[in-house]
């Protein structure tokens, strides 16, 4: 392996780690081990694992992007929107027990949960990815209040109540290896949102 990639199978090695154990029991030595890259090349590209963590969870989230784009897309209606996303979390997180085994949830909030506070620089990477990707949930109810697909109501709060939710069941997924949680999502979604089942309008 050459070493130009080195960075690249450290960030690797960090979301496999960190993801399918966790954040505390992941160590430098590990990371390096699985990642094929001698400890003295490690300090070569990040200053600590901390560093390494933030790097990986920035990583992580611009494979996610282009993913939210075009799920989020403003070229759909805002409810098709939100049933897509939906769906897309229950059919990714098969896909990711699949490769790992075991239904694993969100990285940055299995990260984020684990480090509230410390280390500073994990905990704001955690917090900033998560306003993120709030953002696009706000987005598409915002849009969906404006053209009466939804009551209208303050979409920032709607969207924090719906990421909660989401998150959650996401958690409960990863706690129990349970991939019916989310399956349920399409139907029990909307709930957080006030509504019975999805609305005619999101199929």
């Amino acid at each position: 392996m050459s070493r130009g990639d080195a960075r690249e199978r450290l960030i690797r090695a960090t979301i496999d780690l960190s993801w399918t154990s966790s954040y505390g029991a992941v160590s430098v030595d590990a990371i390096c081990e699985r990642a094929q890259v001698r400890k003295g090349s490690f300090y070569h590209f990040f200053a600590s694992k901390d560093d390494l963590v933030v790097a990986a969870l920035d990583a992580h989230w611009e494979t996610r992007r282009p993913v939210l784009d075009e799920l989020f897309s403003a070229s759909r209606p805002p409810l098709q929107r939100l049933a897509r996303y939906f769906a897309h979390i229950s059919e990714r997180q098969a896909e990711i027990r699949g490769q790992y085994g075991r239904v694993l949830g969100c990285f940055h909030n299995a990260i984020g949960s684990e480090c509230v506070q410390r280390p500073p620089a994990v905990a704001a990477k955690a917090q900033e990815i998560s306003l993120a990707l709030r953002r696009y949930l706000e987005t598409a109810l915002r849009d969906a209040q404006a053209a009466g697909a939804l009551p209208p109501g303050d979409p920032v709060a709607a969207a924090k109540s719906l990421s909660a939710f989401v998150q959650g069941a996401l958690a409960q997924a990863r706690v129990h290896d349970d991939l019916e949680l989310l399956r349920q999502l399409p139907q029990t979604g909307w709930l957080a949102l006030g509504l019975a089942g999805p609305p005619p309008q999101s199929t």
